[in-house]
């Protein structure tokens, strides 16, 4: 998906440093989905993501000159990211647990049902190692392929496999038991 963007993504982040500072608005256009999608699956909390993603993007601009034009902007990006959403984690430490009802939109539409399966799910995937979260939010939340995941978690793509189908199985233990504690 983001692959064959990367040319594009590498001449706007060229036009910026030579001053045309508008072009780093179209990568935010561009990744401000995906980046908000994959905080708040990493931090489960609405506000906390928003403050992520945006203070990811902040330090891309003010860093754009150390991108190497040889790897992938989203990668890069992710990382930085990354790095936010773990800043976010250490300074939750210590605070109230989350309510299990923080990332549901609220839609009075909706059955109870489905609402409850989504905040079990939710919950499953905050329960999750990092290193396996990751995998699972870059690929159902990100829609990222197997190369690009690997490229922007840093490993290889037999990795990625590997960890999604852990993740799966945990996923799968997980939502059992709270199906049947529920």
């Amino acid at each position: 998906m983001y692959v064959a963007q990367n040319a594009d993504d590498v001449s706007f982040v060229k036009q910026c440093l030579a001053g045309d500072t508008a072009a780093f608005g179209v990568l935010v256009e561009r990744y401000q989905r995906v980046l908000f999608t994959v905080a708040v699956r990493m931090l489960g909390d609405y506000d906390e993501a928003t403050d992520a993603a945006q203070n990811a993007f902040v330090k891309a601009y003010q860093k754009l000159d150390s991108f190497d034009a040889g790897q992938r902007f989203f990668s890069w990006l992710y990382r930085i990211l990354l790095n936010e959403c773990l800043n976010a984690q250490r300074a939750r430490r210590g605070r109230e647990p989350l309510a299990d009802d923080f990332a549901v939109e609220r839609d009075p539409g909706r059955d109870l049902e489905r609402e409850e399966r989504r905040r079990a799910v939710q919950r499953a995937i905050l329960a999750l190692p990092r290193d396996l979260r990751q995998v699972v939010v870059l690929r159902h939340f990100g829609e990222l392929s197997y190369d690009e995941i690997a490229e922007a978690v840093g490993t290889s793509a037999g990795v990625v496999k590997s960890r999604l189908h852990e993740a799966k199985q945990k996923l799968g233990k997980l939502l059992g038991s709270l199906r049947t504690t529920s």
